[in-house]
This record gives C-alpha cells, sequence and structure tokens, in this order.
C-alpha cells in the first residue's frame, strides 16, 4: 500500500495531493498536460523532494518533512518504467533485464521473461524492436529491481494506437498474477477505464477527485476534466452468455443485461464496459418496434446544462447511465429530474476498448 499525503511549489505552480493505492492494484493517476502527473510520481521515486508531507510505501516512510526523512532513490525499492523504456542501446535484452537486478525469492529472470513474454527477444538490441517490445523490456528490467511498487508514467505514450493493445494485457496480468501494486500515470481515458482500480484526477496541481473508475467516470460535475467527447457511464459487468450466431456478448450488470456486437468473451469473465454519453438515447414511453437491443428503464437524478446547446442527462438505472442530449430535447420531452424515462443503447455503439476484462482474459471477436 502507498500513502501519499504531499505539497510541493515550483514557482508559481503549487502540487497538492493525498491517497492511497490498495495493495496489489493499479491507481491511476490521471489529468491533461501540465496537470503535475509525472511531478507527483517523481516525488513518490525520490527523484524530486516535496516542500512538505509524508510518502509511505508498504508501512515504510520514504519521506517525511517533518521526521526529516528522505530515503535515496535506489533504497525505495520502486520500479519506474518511463514513457521512452530507456534501454541501454550497447546491451542486448538480457543484459537490459539484469542491469540492477536483486535478487527476488517471488519473481525469477525465468518467470519474468516468460510473464511477458521476451523469451524470443533476449539476444536482440533494443534497436530492433517494436516500440512495444522495448516497452515489455523496461517493465520486465523495473519488476527485476525487486520493487514493492511500480510506477509507470504514461507508458504507452511513444507508441502506435495500433500497438497499444499489445501491451495492456501484461500491465494486467502485473496486477493479477503478481499482486504488483502500481502507480498508472495517463491521460487516455480508454486506459485508465481498463486497467485502474482506482483513479487519481489532477487539475493544474490540485487533486480533484480520487474514487473508484466506474464512480468518478460517471460524475457529471468531472467531465470537463474526464473529457467530454468520451464522457459517459463505466459499468462492471460479467459475461453471463454468448449467441453465436448473432455475435452477441450478453453480460450482466446491477441495471440488467447488456448485449454488445462483436467480442466473444468467456462465460464468466469481469468486464469494464463504457458507454458514451453521445451513444445514448432517450425516450417517454418504450418503444415497440426498433433495431436498438438494449433498452433501460430509469430516473433522472441529475442534470448539467452548458453554455452548449447540449446538456448531460443522469439516470439511475439500477447502475449510473448517462446521456447527451440537446437542449431543445430536453424542452419538447420536459425532462427533470425525477422523470422517468427510457435510454437506448446500440449494441454496436459500445466502447469496445474497454471490453477485454478487468481480471480474466477474453478472446477478440
Amino acid at each position: 500500500m502507498l500513502q501519499l499525503d504531499i505539497r510541493h511549489r515550483t514557482g508559481e505552480f503549487m502540487l497538492d495531493a493525498e491517497f492511497e493505492t490498495p495493495s496489489g492494484s493499479i491507481t491511476a493517476i490521471f489529468g491533461q498536460s501540465g496537470a503535475g502527473k509525472t511531478t507527483l510520481v517523481n516525488m513518490i521515486a525520490g527523484l524530486i523532494k516535496p516542500s512538505e508531507g509524508h510518502i509511505i510505501s508498504d508501512g515504510h516512510t520514504l519521506f517525511h518533512s517533518e521526521q526529516s526523512i528522505d530515503v535515496p532513490p535506489e533504497r525505495r525499492r520502486i520500479g519506474y518504467v518511463f514513457q521512452e523504456g530507456r534501454l541501454f542501446p550497447h546491451m542486448d535484452v538480457r543484459r537490459n533485464l539484469l542491469y540492477g537486478h536483486r535478487k527476488n525469492p517471488v519473481l525469477e529472470f525465468g518467470q519474468i521473461a516468460v510473464l511477458l513474454d521476451l523469451e524470443p527477444l533476449l539476444e536482440r538490441r533494443p534497436n530492433t524492436l517494436s516500440g512495444g517490445e522495448r516497452q515489455r523490456v523496461a517493465i520486465g528490467r523495473a519488476l527485476l529491481s525487486n520493487p514493492n511498487l511500480l510506477l509507470m508514467d504514461e507508458p504507452l505514450a511513444s507508441i502506435d494506437v495500433q500497438r497499444r493493445g499489445e501491451i495492456l494485457p501484461f500491465i494486467e496480468r502485473l496486477r493479477d498474477e503478481l499482486k504488483m501494486t502500481i502507480v498508472y500515470v495517463s491521460h487516455a481515458v480508454e486506459e485508465v477505464i481498463r486497467l485502474a482500480d482506482t483513479m487519481v484526477i489532477l487539475s493544474a496541481g490540485q487533486q480533484a477527485a480520487v474514487g473508484g473508475v466506474e464512480e468518478l467516470m460517471s460524475r457529471l460535475d468531472l467531465f470537463p476534466l474526464t473529457g467530454r467527447f468520451e464522457a459517459g457511464a463505466v459499468l462492471a459487468a460479467t459475461c453471463q452468455g454468448y449467441d453465436a450466431e448473432y455475435g452477441l456478448a450478453e453480460l450482466s450488470f446491477a441495471g440488467g443485461t447488456l448485449r454488445v456486437a462483436g467480442p466473444e468473451i468467456d462465460i464468466g469473465t469481469r468486464v469494464r464496459v463504457h458507454i458514451r454519453a453521445r451513444d445514448v438515447s432517450l425516450m417517454l414511453g418504450r418503444p415497440e418496434l426498433t433495431s436498438v437491443l438494449n433498452i433501460f428503464e430509469g430516473t433522472v437524478v441529475e442534470i448539467a446544462e452548458t453554455d452548449s446547446p447540449q446538456v448531460d442527462v443522469r439516470l439511475d438505472i439500477g447502475s449510473p447511465l448517462i446521456a447527451r442530449i440537446t437542449k431543445k430535447s430536453m424542452h419538447d420531452l420536459n425532462i427533470r429530474k425525477g422523470v422517468t424515462l427510457h435510454a437506448l443503447v446500440k449494441a454496436v455503439a459500445i466502447d469496445r476498448r474497454s471490453l477485454q476484462g478487468t481480471n480474466a482474459a477474453s478472446r477478440p471477436g
């Protein structure tokens, strides 16, 4: 577990953060460029000394301003994966992995090589590797330093979008198989939704919110920080069936059953489902004949208006669900708090990037 309560001033910029990370989980530090994400993880690593506060990892105090404790970076037992990987170009993969290696009774070289699928790469040099392969080597090197905590500072930022999906399952395996505690920095909401258990949102150095991913992504007041285009509800669900004839996964969640086109997911797999607000339509009555396969009855619990012609409507359907509609539609349907509506979600509109499983692997469709 990581316990952190720090403040740090650099010129006019003030960073203020306080949170705890559950052991064996992934905590995402999320925010736009300039929010202070990298400064925060550099303070955890010991590369920057906070102005005041404390940092405690696995019961060991790494920094405490009042007690004059500031453990050097090399003694903090923290692995750090940077954006670029930072491999040594004159060393092959094997020697890069073993650099800084510390004897570990739990994680052995062979185990890490298998876990990260590095065995075919051991004799190669970094300049012959793809971006994704280099980052897997960087992750392996960090793990072989025998850390209590792994910091990952936007590890996919330098990798092509098409290749990022190859790395995400390996990061999930670190959490699920090794029970590694990870602090994961990102400004990509799709990475956070898929990977993180806890989310810390930073804005201009200030901690705007801390909580579970499903909770924070469904808060209308945080949409300016989480990104309005991708904004929407995140649901925790379990695959209960798959219709092979029509290629539909059936996902059970607190609000009922959601049908999703495309991915074939193993029965019992737990997934997160990201339903964008822009992909949800509202009706006063239940439609009789429609091509939309997902129809949920719910009550309006919150409406967020902006200066734009659009409004965000949060429904309670047993789980939060958010719809983005025009102000004209809100007026024409007389939508207000307490009104019962039907929400329509196309099976083909659901964000498939979030449907890879939070604790189990799934097969691509």
